[in-house]
């Protein structure tokens, strides 16, 4: 089965925008479309983990074809495998190095009742998860029906049992009464996770987005045809979600049914303009940078996060973590604004850096 570049472009762009976008130098000096919309509304950064999920899906146009001739039970064992390891980096990412600094300096340990269960790789594992056991037993046609369903259910969930705000939705509610508030994302100033375990349904329609379009590539190759089709597709979400956005608002935390729609039509928009500019203009564009990433994507990413978890545990100078001290010393006199900038866009080179080791050593690390 033929590779498609686009797809694995797709993939590295993704992961090189996810670093940018963690790791800037001083989050209270980031350029705002580098920031998630605080609450309703969208900005560049909040199409990013979506698209890994979208990414996710496409690779599943791929693993299909191999599940053909492999009993149930062997595939579900590696299916369900991955899925614990990929819960498990991510909730122990956000656990080391299981001790804290204190106020007075010391370190202490950081105990279980006070760790976050769920998170960004978490996600990526639940919907793994699912979106793989759905793909396996379902056709297209029924993929499509049960996103409707899934999408529209989420919205009558919402709607019924509480609102749209940080402190009512009922997202939050299932959250603190399953996982309890020690457990849940703090960022907000109150206990929510905006990668919590009802609003995960809806995400999963980002992995079988993918999939659906992951497939409709690689099946018989792409032409002018069917790319045209894919542009019509997307713009077609892209007008569902302004229109939905009126009733249920898109929103990257709630993870809004709009907000699906929206960034699937915005990926497969995206993933067009990458198969144009690849298979069929005169002068294709090199991509081979994103390539890099797109190798060891899931790898590179976890690698940024251990780096940067480390930066700010180390201590140097007094009390000023290794991560501050780098920024101050070598990117706060380019200026506030353009230094965070630039310290994110060395740090995620730094990422590429190995990556590109990597590759030249032809090791391809899969979780």
């Amino acid at each position: 089965m033929k590779r498609f570049k686009a797809l694995d472009v797709f993939r590295g762009l993704t992961v090189c925008l996810m670093i940018i976008v963690n790791t800037p130098g001083d989050w209270s000096s980031t350029f705002s479309p580098l920031l998630h919309a605080k609450w309703h509304g969208f900005t560049p950064t909040d199409l990013v983990f979506p698209s890994f999920l979208f990414a996710v899906g496409n690779a599943f146009a791929f693993v299909k074809a191999k599940w053909v001739d492999k009993p149930l039970s062997e595939v579900f064992k590696k299916i369900a495998k991955r899925t614990l390891i990929i819960f498990l980096l991510g909730y122990t990412m956000y656990w080391i190095p299981f001790v804290s600094w204190t106020e007075t300096g010391d370190l202490a340990a950081v105990p279980f009742s006070e760790t976050r269960i769920l998170g960004v790789l978490q996600r990526i594992a639940l919907c793994y998860f699912i979106g793989a056991v759905m793909i396996y037993f379902l056709t297209n046609k029924q993929l499509i029906i049960a996103s409707v369903v899934i999408l529209l259910g989420y919205w009558g969930i919402l709607s019924a049992f509480g609102d749209y705000t940080l402190e009512g939705n009922f997202a939050r509610t299932v959250d603190r009464l399953i996982l309890g508030d020690s457990h849940l994302y703090m960022g907000n100033g109150i206990p929510f996770d905006p990668e919590g375990l009802l609003s995960t349904l809806p995400s999963i329609c980002n992995v079988l987005g993918g999939y659906l379009i992951g497939k409709y590539i690689i099946d018989g190759g792409i032409n002018y045809e069917k790319l045209a089709k894919m542009l019509l597709a997307g713009a077609g979400l892209l007008v569902i979600a302004y229109l939905w956005d009126l009733g249920f608002p898109v929103n990257k935390k709630l993870w809004s049914s709009s907000f699906v729609v929206l960034t699937v039509g915005l990926d497969i928009v995206v993933l067009s303009i990458l198969i144009y500019t690849i298979e069929f203009v005169k002068k294709p564009i090199n991509y081979n940078f994103f390539e890099i990433f797109g190798k060891n994507p899931l790898f590179i990413y976890l690698l940024s996060e251990y780096v940067a978890i480390g930066m700010h545990f180390i201590r140097v100078d007094g009390e000023q973590s290794l991560f501050s001290y780098v920024y101050q010393k070598g990117f706060s006199w380019i200026g506030p604004y353009f230094g965070s900038f630039a310290f994110a866009i060395v740090f995620m080179l730094f990422c590429w850096s190995l990556g590109l080791w990597l590759d030249k050593k032809k090791i391809y690390i899969k979780v």
